[in-house]
C-alpha cells in the first residue's frame, strides 16, 4: 500500500459521541477496524486488515510522539496521545486516542488496542499545535531521520523536565 498519498489539508471530523476503535498484533499490523475508523480513513476493511497501522500516518505528525507511544505500549502501559492521522484520499482528522496493551489470561502482551474520541479544540490549538510544529521543526531541521528523531526526542525530554512532569501526566493535565 503506497504512504506517497498527496495531503491535501482538508479536515474531516466524526462525531462526539463515536468512537474510532482498532487492534493491532505486536507488529503494529492491523488485525480489526470498527465502521467509524473506515468511514473517517476512506479505506475498505480489506485494505486495513493485515496492514501496518502506520498507513494512516500523516507526515506532519512528529516521529517522537509514536516513539513515546511504543514505548510505553511495548512496556506494557497505556497512554493517551493526540494524534494527527491521514485520511486514504490526503485528507486529515484529530483524534485524542487512548492505546492499551491487549493481554492474554497469563498476563503476555498479545497485541494493542486503540480507542479514538474527538479531542478537544482548545487542546490541539492552544498546547498540542504549538508543541507539534516545535517538534516536526526539529526533526525536519535534520537531514537524517534517525538524528531528527533524536533530536526532537531530546526536546520533548527537556520540555517535560522543564515543567517538572512525565509525558502521561502532561496530557492527563491538559
Amino acid at each position: 500500500m503506497s504512504r506517497d498519498v498527496l495531503v491535501t489539508g482538508v479536515e474531516q471530523f466524526f462525531g462526539e459521541d463515536e468512537l474510532i476503535v482498532s487492534k493491532t498484533d505486536l507488529k503494529g499490523r492491523i488485525t480489526y477496524c470498527n465502521d467509524v475508523f473506515l468511514r473517517i480513513a476512506g479505506y475498505t476493511e480489506k485494505e486495513c486488515v493485515g496492514h501496518p497501522h502506520s498507513i494512516i500516518r500523516h507526515p506532519e505528525m512528529p516521529r517522537c510522539i509514536f516513539d513515546l507511544l511504543w514505548e510505553f505500549i511495548q512496556g506494557g502501559r497505556e497512554i493517551f496521545a493526540y494524534v494527527k492521522n491521514r485520511c486514504k484520499n490526503g485528507d486529515h482528522y484529530w483524534v485524542q486516542a487512548h492505546v492499551t496493551p491487549s493481554r492474554d489470561r497469563s498476563g503476555s502482551i498479545l497485541g494493542y488496542h486503540s480507542n479514538r474520541r474527538v479531542p478537544d479544540r482548545d487542546i490541539l490549538e492552544n498546547a498540542i499545535f504549538p508543541l507539534y510544529d516545535d517538534l516536526l521543526k526539529e526533526e525536519q531541521r535534520h537531514g537524517n531521520r534517525k538524528e531528527g528523531l533524536q533530536a526532537s526526542k531530546q526536546l520533548i525530554d527537556d520540555f517535560l523536565s522543564k515543567n517538572g512532569i512525565a509525558y502521561d501526566e502532561f496530557i492527563a493535565r491538559l
